[in-house]
């Protein structure tokens, strides 16, 4: 049967019908001349015909024998653009990333290692789509997103793998243009008697939120919604009101003074950024590398 053929076997066939001669073939194939003809007649035989003539001076190709060559020839070259291109690709020469992820973590989160990736491996193209989770997941598993970066927790999928990369402090934090830097913690209850500013729902960091007010047996709802993160901290320096937002990717305006933290009682627990794969899944080999690039800078 075709399929069963050996590689090895169009090889030999290649070099025997390039040099026209049996020793030299085995010279170049670093073989037997026995071992050559051997091949040949192997091929010959699951082939059904010749393909070659034998002379005094060597052999040469019969008229199908000609025919075979050309087709041996593109295989052979096809097998050899295969492995040059796998090589490329295994030591990220060339390659394509794609990573889903919101805007926000993409910004506060993703940004640094998507710059020292790209300096190491210039030609790996880094492709980001901003969804939300829900849409993320289905990208993922359609195939078009290698993997996610994402809030947790999120709704959990028996076949997704979620691995923690990174720890986030959510708080709620105000401008001296709404408030007065205030010294003193408030409950949940005396917090609500203010403007409250949080990213509309869906969004797992709303979600998380909510979650946090439920728990506290609070009935809780927002006085202004907005889609973006971004923009959520944008009307909180501008002084619409308190705001819920995340300490990691605020860190400049807490520094600066823009804002300052509302502490309260109960203390918002910490949660998680997530890397979002499918299980069973083999990654690419720039995808793999850049997820090594993350968990081993946040494993130091």
């Amino acid at each position: 049967m075709l399929e069963n053929i050996d590689l090895n076997l169009y090889k030999v066939f290649f070099e025997v019908a390039t040099t026209g001669n049996i020793t030299k073939a085995a010279e170049k194939l670093y073989i037997s001349q026995p071992a050559v003809t051997k091949s040949i007649k192997q091929l010959e035989k699951t082939l059904g015909g010749a393909l070659f003539i034998r002379t005094k001076r060597g052999v040469t190709l019969t008229k199908e024998g000609k025919v075979f060559f050309e087709y041996v020839k593109t295989i052979l070259e096809e097998v050899k653009n295969a492995h040059n291109k796998f090589n490329s690709l295994i030591n990220l020469e060339e390659g394509k990333i794609h990573i889903g992820a919101s805007a926000t973590v993409t910004k506060h989160f993703l940004m640094p290692y998507i710059e020292q990736f790209h300096k190491l491996y210039p030609n790996i193209d880094i492709i980001i789509t901003n969804e939300l989770t829900t849409n993320l997941v289905k990208g993922l598993k359609n195939g078009y997103i290698d993997f996610l970066v994402t809030n947790l927790p999120m709704k959990d999928f028996p076949e997704l793998n979620i691995t923690p990369c990174a720890k986030l402090h959510d708080l709620f934090a105000c401008s001296t243009k709404y408030l007065e830097n205030p010294k003193k913690t408030f409950t949940l209850n005396e917090l609500l008697k203010y403007k409250l500013i949080t990213q509309k729902e869906p969004s797992n960091t709303r979600a998380f939120l909510n979650n946090y007010f439920k728990e506290n047996n609070i009935d809780f709802k927002p006085d202004i919604e907005i889609v973006s993160y971004n923009l959520v901290v944008d009307f909180i320096k501008a002084g619409f009101g308190i705001g819920y937002a995340t300490k990691e990717f605020i860190k400049e305006e807490l520094k600066n003074n823009e804002l300052y933290e509302i502490k309260v009682t109960p203390k918002i627990p910490p949660r998680d950024l997530g890397i979002v794969t499918l299980k069973n899944n083999t990654l690419n080999f720039a995808s793999s590398k850049f997820i090594e690039l993350i968990t081993k800078k946040i494993s130091k």
